[in-house]
């Protein structure tokens, strides 16, 4: 990779620092008397190119474009913190990130992957599954022993944990380990994690995934993805697939992005005390039939995510109590259309609270209830969050 002075992104003694430092200050310009603080967006398509054109050379956009390099910098070093250096490609979208994983599965191959993760990506596995004859093993991503069995004779794992929608944690360590004394190529989705929550590069994971979109950018206005990774020639592998693919990012859209990610360790800390605090009311609702979060005490998920994650996350699953002459859909839906601050929507991990009964695309799996929902908190008052969803509950 190649970066010219103006865009020399830099994470100065990373390796000292928490990683809600990292994340403000890797990827800055070099420090230059008069010199820009943030890096500029480049607007370049074409670079001055002369002869024959080496590795890390700057010379077409599509193969490499100096816009990506602070966000891209800034990313690998919160996964990868004070360890093995690590390389960041960013993507167009979150599914053009997971197009370029599957790209890794040879035709007839075996994938395994849990059996509720994001839909979108579920419904490419399937299609690549009847196009180029790949076999899918879905697991229960947190029975261990499932997942292990399952690994046997497998050319990648694809894990999610919490999982979308469903919140279950995998045990990562036992499950990537497992994995790589297999030889099995590992990846996992860490979207609702975010590298504060936890690093499955330290885990053992091959790659790590994102969609930018949520956390990383923060604020519901970019459509990207990332994956991560410490080897480099499986980095190489998947920036060939991202040149050829043309999945590539607009140099505006991975600016707008990086300066989300500088707020990240605020506006996740935030987010994850609200979804604490609201899961705990939520559980005691008589309107409640089940709630779903890493901090409630109860959660299956609860011990393993106390051991190996920063924090719980942000999202919860909430089940309304059916009532007399009302179906259980009916309540999710009559929820969704009586909230007056939560933003009926689909995505997740901007700073304003949303939710959506996820059942509503009939691409979800099957084994999720027809009346989950959804809840992104975000970083409002928790206060005024609560009085809303209790009103639209009692509604």
């Amino acid at each position: 990779m190649s970066t010219t002075p103006e865009h020399a992104g830099h994470a100065p003694h990373a390796a000292e620092h928490a990683p809600a430092t990292v994340v403000v200050s890797a990827g800055r310009p070099d420090r230059a008397q008069g010199g820009h603080i943030n890096p500029s967006v480049p607007l370049n398509s074409t670079y001055v190119s002369r002869g024959v054109v080496t590795s890390g050379e700057l010379s077409y956009a599509r193969g490499d474009n100096d816009a990506w390099h602070p966000f891209e910098q800034t990313l690998a070093a919160l996964e990868c913190g004070g360890g093995e250096a690590g390389e960041a490609l960013v993507f167009s979208s979150g599914m053009a990130a997971v197009a370029a994983v599957f790209s890794l599965v040879p035709d007839g191959g075996t994938v395994v992957l849990p059996r509720h993760a994001y839909q979108a990506g579920m419904v490419l596995a399937r299609q690549i599954s009847e196009r180029h004859g790949v076999t899918l093993r879905y697991v229960d991503i947190a029975d261990t022993d499932d997942v292990v069995a399952a690994l046997d004779g497998a050319d990648l794992f694809l894990a999610e944990s919490p999982t979308n929608p469903m919140l279950e944690v995998a045990d990562l360590p036992a499950v990537l380990g497992a994995a790589r004394e297999r030889g099995v190529r590992s990846v996992v989705d860490n979207t609702f994690a975010t590298p504060l929550g936890q690093r499955p590069l330290e885990h053992g994971a091959d790659l790590v995934l994102h969609s930018v979109t949520k956390y990383l950018a923060g604020h519901s206005d970019v459509v990207l993805g990332a994956l991560v990774t410490r080897d480099a020639e499986l980095a190489e592998t998947l920036r060939e697939h991202r040149t050829l693919h043309g999945a590539i990012a607009g140099p505006f859209e991975v600016w707008l992005a990086l300066r989300g990610l500088r707020t990240l360790a605020l506006r996740f800390e935030r987010a994850q005390a609200n979804a604490a605090e609201l899961a705990r009311r939520l559980a005691e609702h008589p309107e409640v039939a089940e709630v779903r979060h890493p901090s409630l005490p109860g959660d299956p998920g609860h011990e393993r995510a106390k051991a190996q994650m920063n924090g719980f996350g942000a999202i919860l699953g909430v089940r309304p109590r059916e009532r007399a002459g009302s179906g259980s859909v009916e309540r999710a839906d009559a929820v969704v259309d009586a909230v007056r601050l939560w933003l009926p929507a689909t995505s997740l991990g901007g700073v304003e609270s949303m939710l959506e009964r996820r059942r509503r695309w009939g691409t979800e799996a099957v084994t999720v209830p027809e009346d989950l929902l959804r809840l992104s908190v975000g970083i409002e008052d928790v206060e005024d969050l609560w009085a809303d969803l209790d009103q639209a509950l009692r509604a």
